[in-house]
């Protein structure tokens, strides 16, 4: 039997490069211990409050699908900078959006 551990970690955990490798150290102790390991991640510290603000400065009347598509770009950034590190340090990782997840493990 597989033993799978979900993660979640906000902005804060990862906000910069040095508490990114905190929370790659964290995952890591875990595969270490046998466990498959998923993790979902945060925009980076104050990225998601950025993204509105410049969003605002260009309109205010935001429509809601082009708002998610910003937003949504600051938790790609984080997927994939955890990935990288995670790989460096000799774990295999993917980033994956969640359409992606959707559709890579139907």
């Amino acid at each position: 039997m597989n033993k799978i551990v979900v993660l979640k970690f906000g902005g804060s955990s990862v906000a910069d490069n040095k508490k990114l490798e905190l929370v790659a150290k964290r995952i890591t102790k875990i595969c270490d211990n046998g466990y498959k390991v998923v993790v979902v991640v945060s925009a980076q510290g104050k990225t998601t409050d950025n993204l509105i603000n410049e969003a605002k400065e260009l309109s205010n009347n935001i429509p809601a699908r082009e708002l998610d598509a910003l937003l949504s770009s600051g938790e790609q950034v984080s997927i994939a900078k955890l990935s990288i590190l995670l790989n460096y340090m000799g774990y295999p990782a993917i980033s994956l959006t969640g359409w992606q997840a959707r559709n890579i493990y139907r």
